[in-house]
Order: C-alpha cells, then structure tokens, then sequence
C-alpha cells in the first residue's frame, strides 16, 4: 500500500509539473482531456470496476454537468465553484434516478438503457435551443479561479489534474472501504450479498450516483477547458470512447482510468493525419489489449506489485468465540403454515416448524420435496402467499432478505457463494459491517466492531487453516464450506440456515463439520440444516422434519423419523403395480464402466465406479440425494470430464463429445425434462430426431403419439402448458425419437404425483420388454427396483451394493444408506 501510494503522489506531482511547464495551449488542452477522461474514467471504473453494472451512455452525464455548470455561469452569473456543486448534484441525481427503475434489467438490457439515456441527452440538447443554444451551442464559459490563481487556461488545467490525481487516489481507498468491498460483493453475488443484510439495489443506485457525480464534476471541467460546448461533443461515440478508457486501462485498478485515458486522448492526435481511420486503430487497440492482458494493462504491472504478508488463524482455536454467543436471545424460530406455489405446483404446502434456541432442526426429504423453497421463505427470497414467519414475537414474511439478514437470519448455500474477487478476510468482514450499509429510515441493532483477533478466532474455530488473504476463488472445496460458514456467523445471526453444508465433503470433513455445528448450537443459536446425509443428520439433530411434494409428511426425534412408515415410503418408493415380462437376456454388456472417477473441478463425486449394462437390459442406479447419480450420468455423456477410468459403449471407447453422443446410439433424458417450453410437442419430437437422416421420422412420432396418449391429444399445444407428468412423457419421447441403443434417464419420477409414476415406469417397463436397454437413475428405490432387472446402489460416489433388482429389494442396507445407521 505504502509503494502504491508513493507512486500515486508522483503522478500528482507530474501532473503538475506538467500543466505550469505545458509550453502553449495545444499541449495544456491535451493535458486537460486527459485529466477530464481521467475523472469520468474513475466515475465509470465505481460503476463498472466495482459495481458491475455497463453504461454505455456516460457522455450523457457530462453534457449534463458541462450545461447545467455554464448555464448557471452565463444566464444567472452564478462563480464557478457554486456552479459547479449543482451541477455535481444534479448530475449525481440523474444517475439514481435512471438507475432505479433499471434494477430489474442486467447485461445487455441495462446497457440498451443507458444508450437510449445518451441520445435522449444529445436530442434535448438539439432540440431545446432557446436554453441550450442547440447546433450553436454556449460560448464564453468562465473559468474557475481560488485565491492565488487566476482563472486562466493554465491554472484550470492543473486544477482538474489534480482533481483527476486525487479521484485515482480516492479510488483505491474507496475500493477497500467497507462500501467498495459491498460493491464488489453485489458484483460477485447479489443473492449472497442480500443473504448477509447488504441491498443490492440500493447499492446498484448508489454506485450509479457517485459514477454521474464524477462525470458531472468532469462536464464542469470540461466546458472550462474549452470554452464552448455544444451537442456534437456528448455523441455516443465518446460515451463508446469512456467505456474504452476503463478496459484499457484495466477494470478496477486505481491508475486503470488514467492510464487509458493518456493513451486514448494522445493517440488520435498522433494519428491526426490518419483521422478517417481512428476507428479502426481503436478496435485493433482494444482487441489486441484483450488479447495480451485481457485484465487491462495495469494487470501487467500489478504481476510485479507486492503481495501482503500472509495472515493465518490461531493454532489453538477457541471452545467458542464471544462474539457468537453475546447477542443470542430466548426467541424462538416459528413457521406457521407457510405456502407458497409457482404456476400450479405447490412448492411448501402449510408447512410448519419451530427451532429453539440451542437446536438443530433437519429438514430433510427427496428431491422437489420443497426444502430449499422453505429456506428461501424463512429467509426472505420468497415471501410466502400464505402462513407467517416469526422470529420471537417479529414477523418477518414481508420483509426483503437483506431486511431479514440484518435482523438476525444469516445462512449458508448448496453451492457455495463466496465474494470471489475478494479475500477470505474481507469475505468476513463485509458481512460483519453490513448493517453498517443500510440507510433510508431502516433502523436496525448496531453490532459492536470485530477486531482482527476476532476473525482469526472465529476462522480457527470453523477449521480453516488457510491465508486470510486468499482470494475466495483460490479456495479448494473444504476451504470454500468452511469460509461460508465463518461468513454467515460473522453476522452475529440468531437462526443460522445451512443448505447441504455436508455436500462434497470426504467422511472425515463430515465428521469434523457435525461437531463444528453441535458446537455452533450449543452458543444459543437456531440452527436450520438442510442436509442429505443421512448419517450426520440423524447424529447431530435435535429434531427432523420430513417433507415430500411441498407436504409435512413426519417431525420429531431422528430415532422416531427414520422407522416412520410416510418416510419410508417417500425416500424409497412405492413398487407400484408394474407387470415383469419374461424376455431373452443377453450376456454381452453393451455399456462396460471400469473404476469411474469424475467431478467438478477438484471436487470428486465418483469414485472408480464399475458397472456394466447387457443389452435389452433394465439397470436401475439407486441411491439417496447427493450419492453422485446425475454426476455418474453427465459423465457417461461426456457433459463433465471424467478424472480417471474407461467407458466402452458396443466394444468400442465412448471418446466422442457430447453433442455428438446421439450419433453413437447413446441418448440422456435430462433430471427436470428440459423441454423446450416455447415449441409444441410436435416440434420437440421433431427436435429428437435432429441427428437422423432417415424417412421414417413422420411415422416414429405418429407411432410415439399412440405409445403417449396424453401427448397425442395435446400434440400441437405449447409444451410450457404441458403438466410436470406430460412434459416427462415427452421428455423420454423426444430421447426415443433418436433411436437410441442405450436410453439414460435421470430421475424420471422427480416431481410426479404416484399414479403418474406407475404409469410412466410401465412404459419404462414396456419398452424393456420390447428390447430397448435402459440405464435408469432415480432415488425412488422400491420404485426404480420394480422394474429393473439388475441394481445398483450408490452412495457418497462409491458403489455400496449391486446384485439383481429381487436381491436389492430385500437388501437393508438400501434403507440404511438413505436414512441413516
């Protein structure tokens, strides 16, 4: 920081030195673009460096500043320094105000506003000629004066370069302030950054203030610098031409702004005489930027920057750090018959529960039970349509989730959601100063500062051993589960949600994690775990709730839950009324899987898994959430890479990509459907047959129509209207359209009502019958067992059991695995 800063104040003493020794106006005129772009630079740098958010129509916000600042001067004869300050203020309002009503737009449409911002700028400017002089412009703009400096071209020049020095300067101190860090946060993650009390929104709003304010105070320099402003100067080619400066220079480095804005204001006047052709030197510049240090060219010096020393937790890590315990209270956590449903799927369906204070409560289930739907109703990223949340005596069901966070709800993700561009201390930090960030009348508990000492305990007492000053995208798997959960407590939370901390983890990480929770508990806080190990919920729970399709269907002790006959029958399955045809087996594997590892990236899900599937053969893959089934699928289809082991399909190496997987006979029916909702089902059955060259495609959908009742009378309606059972039945129509040798179906019976599955498996069941080979994965194990010919059963990504279907189904290690020892 110390050499950052020293060479900081040597730019600002070379900028001046620059400006009182500029030998005529044509270089102090250069010298005063740059310092100009250099302030709009650092203004955009705020908005897309830090916020994340593209504006493509800054020019706008000058001409805002240069007008509003030279009006004042010429019509009211108002001095420079007032005018000015309206300006900035009246530019800064602008920016929230065009800002507000954008937040539901990102990407490319937020962009599309702010271009139709610039042009509406310039066509008022046009337009509006009594005011603004329209093509003529205003002319005979003051310059600023202080006391002993005169206000002339000189003297303007080296006051907005220092300006510009002290905005680079600024920057780097804002940026590692508690509101660049939250800028940064929203940036990286909104829905993490509203977990921990900050508001998106607001921040967004707030970032878009200060850019315009900045871009004012340049548009006051502006006109300064040159006298005279007119529409032509605020076209969307400089707004284009801002956007460069900030990418050259690099995305959210301090001296980015002023390094782009130097090469991007001296290069047209060395290639004046080539003017016809600047355009096309910009575009080769920018490409050729990208392409050498797609970071921008202060990511090439930044390589050589020094790095902080690093900063490790303390050996001997605390029982329980003071902080945790000091703000719990006697409240409990109350769900009181909460629902909530998305088009005609009740998703949480009068569900209730209450967590006390030193528990843990397990919510626990199948897939499409509802679980993380209720964590989201708890927490405040869904608002239930009926039923309330309480936490003691406080309602919270129509608070936003960052109004719920900063009153006491923190909670963790089923895939981790770290701040990744920043380091694991400042992860900590912006989550314990959040309250710090909210304003507007919202009146909250005031948490007392953390000092560093108390990070370090709270980081020693989670288990990471790591550096503090790791960047979050540099974690390894553990690291990541770890840091989260120190960042959920640095709250200070009074419920803390966990959704699937366990997940990923080797059995040792686990057995580690479920002491850390029992600890956490033990401070005073309610503790809501979501989680599909079985084994580590029924050994850390106070209490488990069972749901399945939205419903309660089970609450009470974990001894008690795990021999309810409801929740049997939702983790395993009904066997259904399947008729079992007798057919020819043939002893030829048509699919041969040999000591499978996959995964993603370091995290490893399989683990040398071996199996083989004969030909007219019905092989079911059953085990619990989270046992590696949809992995074990993606990477037969090549849709994640496998780490180790082979795969032969007819004899043959499966090497081919996965579009090209439908070639080779090979067709996955993905978990969830994946129709395409907008096409009739006639288009999408069409779309299954896209790699067949035949004539026979009309006469195979007629013959799947008949197969699919239910589709042939809704076979030219929009799949989107299709019900949850109608769009799986076309989802498996739609893989047979391929003329599969092997069909992989990837938990077909997710989401549908019991008749509905009994009907689709003795479709399954029939298709086998007639000779198709099928690899089915589902965790309906009695279900998947009823139909299947040979099993096996998987669990943590190791293959515990296998034998045939009638074997497996009187096995009671099947139960074991998917409700715990």
């Amino acid at each position: 920081m110390g050499s950052g800063l020293g060479i900081r104040l040597g730019l600002l003493i070379a900028a001046i030195a620059a400006a009182s020794l500029a030998p005529n106006t044509y270089y102090l005129f250069n010298l005063g673009m740059i310092a100009v772009t250099t302030l709009v630079g650092v203004g955009l740098n705020i908005l897309v460096g830090l916020s994340g958010q593209v504006s493509i129509g800054h020019a706008g916000f000058l001409a805002i500043g240069a007008y509003v600042s030279s009006l004042l001067m010429l019509r009211l004869n108002w001095a420079f320094w007032p005018a000015l300050g309206v300006a900035t203020g009246v530019t800064a309002l602008v920016g929230a105000a065009l800002s507000a009503p954008t937040q539901r737009v990102k990407g490319p449409y937020l962009a599309m506003v702010t271009i139709a911002f610039g042009i509406i700028v310039e066509q008022v400017l046009i337009e509006w000629v009594p005011l603004t002089g329209g093509f003529g412009g205003l002319s005979g703009i003051p310059k600023p004066a202080l006391p002993g400096l005169a206000p002339t071209l000189r003297h303007t020049v080296l006051i907005a370069s220092v300006l510009a020095l002290l905005a680079v300067i600024g920057f780097q101190y804002f940026k590692q302030s508690t509101w660049g860090q939250a800028f940064q946060a929203v940036r990286d993650d909104e829905v993490a950054a509203a977990a921990l009390g900050v508001n998106p929104a607001k921040i967004r709003i707030l970032a878009f203030g200060l850019s315009a304010a900045l871009t004012g105070v340049a548009g006051g320099f502006f006109a300064a610098v040159i006298g005279f402003v007119s529409p032509d100067s605020f076209t969307f080619h400089r707004s284009i031409l801002f956007l460069l400066v900030v990418i050259l220079g690099g995305l959210g480095s301090a001296e980015g702004p002023l390094v782009g804005a130097v090469i991007l204001v001296l290069l047209p006047e060395l290639l004046s005489d080539f003017a016809e052709y600047q355009l096309l030197f910009f575009g080769s510049l920018l490409l050729l930027t990208l392409w050498l240090v797609p970071n921008g060219v202060m990511s090439f010096f930044s390589r050589y920057g020094r790095s902080l020393q690093p900063l490790y937790p303390l050996e001997a890590p605390p029982e329980m750090p003071a902080f945790i315990a000091r703000h719990q209270t006697h409240d409990c956590l109350q769900v009181n018959r909460v629902s909530i449903q998305f088009g005609g799927v009740r998703a949480v369906d009068n569900v209730s529960l209450r967590a006390e204070p030193g528990t843990i409560t397990a919510v626990i289930g199948p897939n499409g039970a509802g679980k993380t739907t209720l964590l989201n109703l708890i927490s405040g990223f869904y608002q239930p349509q009926s039923g309330e949340v309480l936490l003691g005596d406080r309602p919270l069901s129509q608070l936003s989730s960052s109004e719920i966070a900063s009153g006491g709800i923190s909670r963790t993700f089923q895939a981790t959601r770290l701040f990744n561009s920043l380091s694991v201390l400042e992860n900590l930090r912006i989550a314990h100063t959040s309250r710090q960030l909210i304003w507007l009348g919202q009146a909250v508990k005031q948490r007392s500062p953390l000092q560093a000492k108390d990070f370090l305990e709270l980081l020693a007492f989670v288990g990471y051993r790591g550096d503090l000053h790791t960047k979050a995208a540099n974690l390894p798997f553990v690291d990541r589960r770890l840091v989260e959960i120190a960042r959920a407590l640095a709250t200070e939370p009074q419920v803390l949600l966990l959704d699937e901390p366990a997940a990923g983890l080797s059995k040792g990480d686990k057995e580690r994690l479920a002491q850390l929770l029992r600890r956490i508990a033990s401070s005073g806080l309610k503790v809501i775990l979501i989680e599909h190990d079985m084994d580590v919920v029924m050994k850390i729970s106070d209490t488990v709730v069972v749901l399945d399709s939205g419903q309660l269907i089970a609450a009470g002790p974990p001894a008690t839950v795990q021999q309810d006959p409801l929740v049997l029958e939702a983790y395993l399955g009904h066997e259904g009324a399947v008729a079992r045809s007798a057919h020819p087996r043939q002893s030829q594997p048509l699919l041969q899987v040999n000591n499978l590892s996959a995964g993603y990236g370091e995290l490893r899900v399989l683990h040398n898994i071996s199996l083989s599937v004969n030909q007219a053969e019905l092989v079911a893959v059953i085990g619990a959430n989270g046992a590696g089934k949809t992995t074990l699928l993606k990477a037969l289809v090549n849709l994640i890479p496998t780490q180790a082991g082979t795969v032969a399909f007819a004899g043959a190496a499966l090497q081919q990509a996965s579009h090209e997987m439908a070639h080779s006979g090979i067709v996955l029916v993905p978990e969830g459907r994946q129709v395409f909702t907008e096409l009739t089902v006639q288009d999408n059955l069409r779309l299954g047959a896209f790699s067949r060259q035949d004539e026979g495609i009309a006469a195979d959908i007629d013959r799947l129509l008949r197969r699919f009742p239910r589709l042939q009378q809704r076979q030219h309606q929009r799949v989107g209207l299709l019900s949850g059972g109608e769009q799986q039945m076309l989802a498996i129509a739609r893989g047979l359209m391929a003329q599969p040798k092997l069909l992989l179906l990837d938990e077909p019976s997710l989401g549908l009502a019991p008749k509905l599955v009994d009907e689709l498996y003795q479709i399954l069941a029939s298709l086998r019958d007639e000779g198709m080979t099928l690899l089915l994965v589902d965790q309906m194990a009695a279900t998947a067992l009823a139909i299947a010919d040979r099993a096996y059963l998987l669990e943590t990504g190791t293959i515990k059991r296998s034998g045939s279907a009638e074997t497996m189904r009187q096995d009671p290690i099947v139960a074991q695995v998917y409700l715990g020892h």
